[in-house]
């Protein structure tokens, strides 16, 4: 591995990029990939499940597996930003682009997940948020062998574009999305939900190569599941996920097309009820 890492730093040097220390961040430090969290906070959660939410992800970033994850890159490490997103219009930085290479930068990473307030927010834009990744992306400082959106959402897209749309420009622009598909019940607006959202995930809303999705059932689930993901995005490592075109779908045959405005119709529908994301 160290080898491997003498061999990419000169191949930099010659491309002109040049290795620093972590704390420069200047534009083009080489990342072994550039990982954009976006969080869903759409009312249809409870304020304890956002709460779950937000230590889950800050426990699977120091955890031991997903620093490993870090170290054992060609680079060493990764830079990170996290978001939480409702409608189109509504995303809130949780922090922007941070180097890790260390237990101790994973450290400060997690602090800052749990030191930020959290609240939810009205409706469900995953176009949205596929939208602000791919804008954060390219405002990155860093030059990332891979460049992923990491979307968690418990919903269908009901608001702002179509989801297919902004998920196929994402792609084209060489950006992997990768779903993280909460199949929970509870919150103000979970009459918006659909029981097959990880078929909807995978037929929808990630894409690109190697992209995977990783169905969360039981809250129960959550960190373990951020965690595991976390270490196939980062080290491009399997630790037993189910990848992309095995995942479960709950009721929907293998196969069988999903409705990809199925959100949109649900909130015609049922938009008289009350506003509830």
């Amino acid at each position: 591995m160290q080898s491997l890492r003498r061999l990419l730093f000169l191949v930099c040097a010659t491309a002109g990029f040049g290795l620093s220390g972590p704390a420069s961040g200047h534009a083009g430090e080489p990342v072994d990939v550039a990982l954009v969290l976006a969080v869903d906070v759409s009312r249809s959660m409870s304020p304890g499940e956002l709460e779950i939410q937000r230590h889950g992800y800050a426990e699977a970033i120091r955890s031991p597996e997903v620093v490993a994850a870090i170290e054992q890159g060609a680079y060493g490490r990764i830079a990170v930003a996290m978001y939480e997103w409702a409608a189109d219009f509504s995303q809130n930085e949780i922090f922007g682009w941070t180097l890790i290479e260390s237990g101790e930068d994973a450290e400060r990473v997690a602090e800052l997940i749990l030191a930020a307030p959290g609240y939810g927010r009205n409706r469900t834009s995953i176009s949205g948020a596929i939208r602000k990744g791919v804008e954060v992306l390219e405002a990155s400082p860093y030059d990332g062998f891979r460049r992923v959106i990491d979307i968690s959402g418990d919903g269908p897209n009901n608001q702002g574009e179509r989801v297919v749309s902004a998920r196929d420009e994402a792609i084209a622009k060489r950006i992997v999305i990768n779903g993280l598909p909460l199949m929970t019940r509870g919150g103000a607006g979970y009459g918006f939900n659909i029981a097959e959202l990880d078929a909807y995930y995978r037929d929808c809303v990630i894409g690109g190569p190697g992209s995977f999705l990783v169905p969360v059932t039981e809250w129960e689930q959550f960190p373990e599941a951020v965690r595991r993901k976390l270490v196939q995005e980062i080290g491009g490592m399997d630790p037993g996920l189910l990848p992309v075109m095995k995942a479960q779908t709950h009721g929907a045959a293998e196969g069988e097309p999903v409705d990809c405005e199925i959100g949109e119709k649900i909130w015609q529908q049922r938009q008289w009820m009350f506003d509830a994301r």
